[in-house]
């Protein structure tokens, strides 16, 4: 039977921790672990879920849980599996945790390599978009134009001057045995993609959207509301990468607005009409792209 919103094991791997209101990380992480279950051995780096997730004496997780190094949350995870591998154990997934700082900048080398030597491991990046737990500073995949305190808004710069990089692509180009996309806002594709990703062998990436209210500005009961609108306007899309294809998994029958998306989000309230049409053209550009090269399954 295949795990839904309905289905999935009412068991709480993941509660009682400090994240903020309407954190979309630790929901992303809550879910995860409940599709995973308690044989899953959880690996988190220097990032939010690892802050809110060990609070001395409480630790927040009811299967086996351990922070890493910033930099190390994949190499971490390829020391778990192939120790307990040598042990003999084998019912057991070894999953990683990490932000989206700690996956495109400092963790990018270990998680390279590790889909290099195509360790039997499933890395999970919940993307806030920015380094959210040590005050909102701008990361590589934070997107066009946000605002944060390390890229202001001001009369020259409107906040972020770079494009948010394609980790999903950067992953599929190492051949990966399989990656995704996800949003919390579209809930039942990300269980669905985490359940698929348990049973492959090898190294699996999921890069699941998920909204912080406190850098993007938003209300605290509108985070998934918000992480559906992302995929709905087309500044995000869910799509599979597997045995050399890529597969669009949802394409909206037309888009909503864009404008209507970003100017709710505090980041965003500064963005002029010319700064909000660059953001337009450059999302029909990666729309043309994705129709000439992903198989399209709606």
């Amino acid at each position: 039977m295949s795990i839904n919103a309905r289905t999935l094991n009412e068991d709480e791997l993941f509660y009682g921790h400090k994240a903020c209101a309407g954190c979309g990380g630790s929901l992303a992480v809550r879910i995860a672990l409940k599709v995973l279950g308690e044989r899953s051995i959880a690996v988190l780096p220097a990032g939010c879920m690892s802050a809110v997730g060990f609070n001395f004496p409480q630790l927040c997780f009811g299967n086996n849980a351990i922070i890493s190094t910033f930099a190390g949350t994949a190499s971490m995870l390829t020391g778990i599996e192939a120790g307990l591998r040598a042990q003999g154990i084998t019912d057991f997934q070894a999953v990683g945790f990490a932000g989206d700082g700690g996956t495109a900048d400092i963790g990018l080398q270990a998680l390279s390599g590790a889909i290099d030597r195509n360790d039997n491991i499933l890395y999970i990046c919940y993307d806030n978009e920015a380094y959210m737990n040590t005050g909102i500073q701008k990361s590589s995949l934070t997107p066009f134009g946000a605002r944060t305190t390390t890229t202001p808004a001001g009369k020259n710069i409107h906040g972020n001057i770079r494009p948010k990089k394609n980790m999903f692509e950067i992953v599929a180009a190492h051949d990966i045995p399989y990656a995704a996309t996800a949003s919390i806002g579209y809930m039942n594709d990300f269980i669905n993609k985490v359940e698929k990703a348990s049973r492959i062998f090898g190294t699996k990436y999921i890069h699941v959207i998920a909204p912080c209210p406190t850098g993007w500005g938003i209300n605290t009961d509108e985070t998934v509301e918000v992480a559906k609108e992302v995929v709905d306007c087309g500044l995000w899309y869910l799509a599979e990468y597997e045995n050399g294809q890529f597969t669009l998994n949802h394409q909206p029958k037309e888009f909503t607005s864009v404008s209507d998306y970003l100017k709710r989000q505090g980041r965003f309230k500064h963005l002029s009409d010319e700064d909000i049409q660059t953001i337009i053209t450059s999302r029909d550009a990666k729309w043309e792209a994705i129709h000439k090269n992903f198989k399209v399954v709606n």
